[in-house]
């Protein structure tokens, strides 16, 4: 697949580096020289020096023969007509665009990015996803990360093993025994900041986080197995009102209208528009590295802070202060992956990452094959995935102990007319099944092609 990236920064890069290690033919445009000689250094892809959304420089990408174009630059404007021009001079069959302005994205405008006006095939707004991914950490107060999957019939769960876990030390082919009847797999640990995919035959230890596949119905068990029964927060403290911090104050006053929620916002200005914007949510006007406005947060008694501003130093420190003055569970949100090892020993409970969450949405629309969802966990460890099963899959039709996975791929549910199936050796994958995988980065592109459709069978 030949596909174009406008924007040579870190969600691009990424971008560029996932689709790059899976032998697509990609070129990256972006201003910045420095940035694109670094990006052809370390990855094999083409990059271009120039504006993105010029005809010429479209041209000179090659744009007439591309699949698709993915505009991530820092200006919405610039992502948006460079996908109006790959269409119009170019003809680009698939056009992907980040917009972060919140007014582009009002509903009274939903007809924008129709095919007459503007066509761009799907339009990302970071700061919603970001918002939502938050929303889910919240259901689950003692899981770090939390993904619905197949109609959320099943999720993909991220905790960590504290040292009075009851799993720790115990093979994972012991599982099953300890719990036939739950449905659940692990398919990934982190360790010491290293991933495992695991084996039958590994551990868990005490420290490690642990991913993995359950059935939504027997979550409460899963958390009590991992020794997690913490309860939703009722008071919520963010720092930072900016889109993040106002779209995840909607959502709460939307859905869980019982969570009381307070917003600290440094810029006077800012703080008068989200409080006009907000119903119940109390806005405070402060420093959020100042402890006086703290005590005036009541953050002793606040169980959850949500760190959002656009600072990471500054989310990092307000997240430990508020955690020294009481508060139970931080999330806080990282844009520089340098720091995400550290946040564990720290104390940060939950990290956000703006770049991974983008980069998973992108990806799921770039995947080929039956593929509904992609959601990458942890950098270049390994993306989860949830495709349908077509009829000349290979997997199909055989039991599972048969069928020669590629190595470093690990099935975590099977969802059949909305029945969850833990996999098993015996289990047989049948038609149009859910299936819902973890897959190394080494092994996406063998996964693609078990889910797509093969030319003989037209």
């Amino acid at each position: 697949m030949k596909v174009i990236i406008c924007g040579a920064g870190q969600v691009g890069s990424n971008i560029a580096r996932h689709l790059a290690l899976e032998n697509n033919d990609v070129t990256v445009i972006d201003r910045s020289s420095e940035l694109i000689r670094k990006i052809s250094d370390t990855l094999d892809v083409k990059g271009i020096v120039g504006h993105a959304s010029r005809p010429v420089v479209l041209e000179k990408a090659a744009a007439g023969d591309a699949d698709m174009i993915i505009a991530v630059t820092y200006a919405d404007e610039i992502n948006m007509v460079a996908c109006q021009v790959a269409h119009s001079l170019f003809d680009v069959p698939t056009k992907i665009a980040r917009v972060r302005d919140q007014s582009y994205l009002d509903p009274m405008w939903s007809n924008l990015f129709s095919r007459d006006h503007m066509p761009i095939d799907v339009v990302i707004s970071p700061e919603i996803e970001v918002a939502r991914a938050i929303t889910r950490r919240l259901q689950l107060p003692g899981a770090f990360e939390m993904i619905p999957l197949a109609d959320d019939k099943v999720r993909l769960l991220g905790v960590r093993c504290e040292n009075d876990c009851p799993l720790v030390n115990t093979p994972l082919r012991q599982l099953t025994q300890l719990f036939p009847d739950l449905n659940i797999v692990i398919v990934g640990l982190t360790r010491d900041g290293r991933a495992i995919v695991p084996t039958a035959d590994d551990q868990m230890l005490p420290g490690d986080e642990v991913y993995f596949v359950v059935d939504t119905e027997h979550v409460p068990r899963a958390m009590a197995a991992f020794g997690h029964e913490e309860q939703e927060a009722r008071r919520l403290l963010i720092f930072g009102g900016g889109n993040i911090g106002l779209f995840l104050a909607q959502e709460l006053e939307k859905q869980q209208s019982t969570v009381k929620v307070k917003i600290v916002e440094f810029d006077h200005e800012r703080a008068e528009i989200i409080a006009s914007r907000l119903g119940g949510t109390v806005v405070l006007k402060g420093d959020v590295l100042d402890s006086d406005i703290l005590e005036e947060a009541n953050v002793s008694a606040t169980e959850t802070v949500v760190a959002v501003t656009n600072d990471d130093e500054t989310n990092i420190l307000s997240s430990l202060l508020a955690k020294r003055h009481g508060t139970k569970r931080a999330i806080t949100l990282i844009n520089k992956s340098t720091y995400e090892p550290l946040m564990g020993s720290l104390g940060i409970d939950v990290v956000v990452s703006p770049r991974n969450i983008t980069v998973s949405t992108i990806l799921q629309h770039v995947r080929r094959g039956r593929i509904h969802s992609v959601h990458t966990l942890r950098e270049g460890f390994g993306e989860l995935i949830e495709a349908e099963a077509l009829e000349t899959s290979p997997l199909v039709g055989t039991p599972l102990k048969d069928v020669k996975l590629p190595s470093g791929v690990i099935l975590g549910a099977i969802v059949r007319n909305g029945t969850v199936i833990s996999p098993r050796g015996s289990t047989v994958v049948e038609k149009d099944d859910r299936v819902v995988l973890f897959a190394a980065a080494e092994a996406i592109r063998k996964v693609e092609k078990l889910f797509s459709v093969q030319l003989e069978y037209f």
